[in-house]
């Protein structure tokens, strides 16, 4: 089976890149994926085969992009047991543990979320976009945990994208940052981009890249006789970029605890509380976790809200920093 998606060129579309117009008409998919189609023939101008992503566009135009199903054999099961904390025939809300990714990709085609749900034999997810990633609406890092919400099926992939593009679903994230926030909440607007030093790093920028918007709260600040200032923070995503709160907080100067590629290695500090150092240095991802996630239901349109407990690894963390006042 395919699924066949077909436009027409409106007046505003004039001249532009039909890379651009599919990716604008259609943000199921992403800009990659609609390249990687186009280069593969699978796009029709007015019923004639282009293959070319940079060709321009006019009014009136037909466009037809063929979106093949994702290839069962190139997905191998993980006998992993998922977290799932609600389904339904439309979708999946799972609470991902830290150190697994979300789909196979360079590196890593096996051992991900989305080879775990192959494991699941009544399971059937979307057949939107990106082969390799059946099912997938969005994304947290590997090295993050919280909630997630999967598709089974391509009408609430659509709608539900649809609500990720018009920033009207919730999510809200907890992390811990080093040092204190100037002004303790506000509201961090920027471009971001990626870093011209290292291709697996974003960055801000303020000439180029896609906007980015982070509104944030300190919800308690740690800075006892040996310990070290630290922010507990409340995160409201507004836009969902690639390691968008990561970046932010490299911004602001006040790096996630535990993120090793936005903050030099830990070294032990003189004079912190040896527990503390002990939990600082085993913890093995960034302290940041998706605790909330509340979007409408594609078919009913109720309201559906999620939360998520912080795991037993940063709750020790805190636990140790409470007992240190």
């Amino acid at each position: 089976m395919k699924n066949i998606i077909n436009l027409i060129v409106d007046e505003n579309s004039n001249k532009k890149r039909i890379d651009t117009f599919i990716f604008e008409k259609c943000t199921i998919l992403s800009r990659t994926r609609i390249k990687n189609l186009i280069l593969d023939k699978k796009l029709k101008i007015n019923g004639k085969i282009s293959n070319i992503p940079s060709k321009k566009i006019s009014p009136g135009d037909k466009v037809s992009l063929e979106v093949p199903e994702p290839k069962k054999t190139s997905l191998k099961p993980f006998n992993f047991k998922l977290d799932i904390i609600y389904q339904d025939s439309d979708l999946i809300v799972i609470n991902k543990p830290a150190g697994i990714s979300m789909h196979p990709g360079p590196g890593n085609y096996d051992n991900t979320v989305v080879n775990a749900l192959m494991s699941y034999d009544k399971i059937k997810l979307s057949t939107i976009g990106d082969e390799l990633r059946p099912g997938i609406i969005h994304r947290i890092d590997k090295d993050t945990s919280g909630l997630v919400v999967i598709a089974k099926n391509n009408f609430s992939h659509e709608n539900i994208s649809k609500q990720f593009s018009e920033h009207s679903i919730k999510r809200v994230y907890i992390a811990l940052v080093w040092g204190k926030l100037r002004p303790q909440s506000g509201i961090i607007k920027t471009l971001i981009t990626r870093s011209s030093k290292n291709r697996q790093l974003m960055d801000v920028s303020f000439i180029k890249g896609k906007s980015a918007i982070t509104n944030y709260k300190t919800l308690k600040i740690f800075n006892s006789k040996n310990i070290p200032t630290f922010s507990l923070l409340e995160c409201r995503l507004e836009t969902g970029r690639t390691h968008q709160i990561r970046v932010h907080m490299n911004y602001k100067g006040n790096q996630i605890v535990g993120d090793k590629k936005y903050k030099k290695k830990y070294k032990k500090l003189k004079n912190i509380n040896e527990e503390l150092n002990e939990k600082i240095i085993k913890l093995s991802r960034q302290f940041l976790h998706a605790k909330i996630l509340g979007f409408n239901h594609p078919r009913s349109g109720k309201k559906l809200l999620f939360e998520s407990n912080l795991p037993n690894d940063l709750k020790m963390i805190i636990n140790v920093l409470e007992k240190s006042e």
